[in-house]
């Protein structure tokens, strides 16, 4: 690559709507080449930046994502790390959330922007919010700060109006444009007539040393999403689910759960086997108290692990990472309960 002060953005798309086209014979909506970006969003031309692409051989449709792909993601980032200042991956939106936050814990000591994005409509329809969401991408992975470092030293999603953490992220609307929202942390930056970046938000751990990538993920994990009656039969089935080490327990309000004898019973019985089991909210925003009331109080008891204020999606693949990573049933419990990579904030 020849050298240029022009800011070097690697655009990675792994599949969703963003990247679909209608073709004009079958009207159906395909897949376009990204080599030809430039003919479907020639403002890009304006940015005046030096894009390159890397294509998912299939795309991928983001309720097919696995961890395998989140693989992939990472070793694009590993391998052309030196090379860009920063990279704006393409995704579809159903489990952007879920990707985001795999990619906080999988790409440690991380001091470049991966900005995910995509869109609800297809870039090549005439209303689409896909070209204006590529675009503003572009331009927040190539954002400095007054040192000439990358203003976005983490994983963030951009979506519409704003930046957001990648691993405080959820998708909360399937029709808004604004399909996005961090309940419990700030935005990094508002997008308006400008870009405004909330500078006390963003990440700013100091780097202890070069990239490191930890591809290891383990799947032996299931969300139990509680509901009043909800039978014995079913939590016992789920507890018991071969190979399971790490269970995120989504609870009623500030983190209770059913104060019937079987139920602590059961839960007790799967940590005594070395299952680890996080306690997370299902509200949209607040946090888990598990002291406040009885019923939390005993899910604290037994061993429960609080996961404070962290989002389904980054509860999940927290332990995903934890587990691949090799640590055992306690200090997996330990690192549950501390802030990686800023995924809470320890109420």
């Amino acid at each position: 690559m020849e050298t240029t002060s022009r800011p070097r953005i690697l655009m990675i798309y792994t599949g969703g709507t963003i990247g679909m086209i209608e073709n004009p014979d079958t009207r159906a909506l395909e897949p376009f080449d990204f080599d030809h970006l430039i003919d479907n969003v020639p403002k890009i031309r304006m940015l005046d930046f030096e894009i390159d692409n890397v294509q998912f051989s299939n795309p991928v449709d983001s309720s097919a994502m696995n961890t395998s792909h989140w693989i992939d993601i990472a070793k694009v980032v590993e391998d052309n790390y030196d090379l860009y200042d920063g990279f704006v991956v393409l995704h579809g939106t159903d489990t952007m959330a879920y990707t985001a936050s795999a990619l906080s814990y999988m790409l440690g000591n991380i001091d470049k922007p991966v900005i995910i994005t995509g869109s609800q409509l297809p870039i090549g329809e005439v209303r689409t919010d896909g070209e204006e969401n590529l675009i503003t991408a572009l331009q927040v992975a190539a954002a400095k700060d007054s040192d000439g470092c990358q203003m976005v030293r983490e994983v963030a999603i951009l979506f519409e109006n704003y930046l957001w953490r990648g691993n405080r992220s959820t998708k909360h609307s399937s029709d808004n444009f604004n399909a996005f929202k961090s309940n419990n942390y700030p935005p990094l930056a508002r997008i308006g007539l400008g870009i405004t970046f909330h500078r006390e938000a963003l990440w700013r751990k100091k780097s202890t040393g070069k990239l490191e990538v930890r591809y290891r993920m383990d799947p032996n994990i299931v969300c139990i999403d509680l509901f009043p009656g909800i039978p014995e039969s079913t939590i016992r089935h789920l507890l018991n689910t071969p190979g399971l080490k790490g269970v995120v327990l989504k609870t009623f309000g500030a983190g209770n759960g059913p104060s019937d004898p079987w139920f602590l019973a059961a839960l007790k019985e799967a940590i005594d086997r070395g299952v680890v089991i996080v306690n997370v909210t299902q509200c949209s925003n607040g946090c888990v108290h598990q002291q406040r009331y009885l019923t939390g109080w005993g899910l604290a008891q037994i061993g429960v692990v609080s996961g404070h204020d962290i989002t389904s999606e980054a509860a999940v693949t927290k332990l995903m990472h934890l587990f691949g990573e090799g640590y055992g049933p306690e200090e997996v419990k330990r690192k549950m309960e501390t802030s990686l990579c800023g995924e809470m904030t320890v109420c």
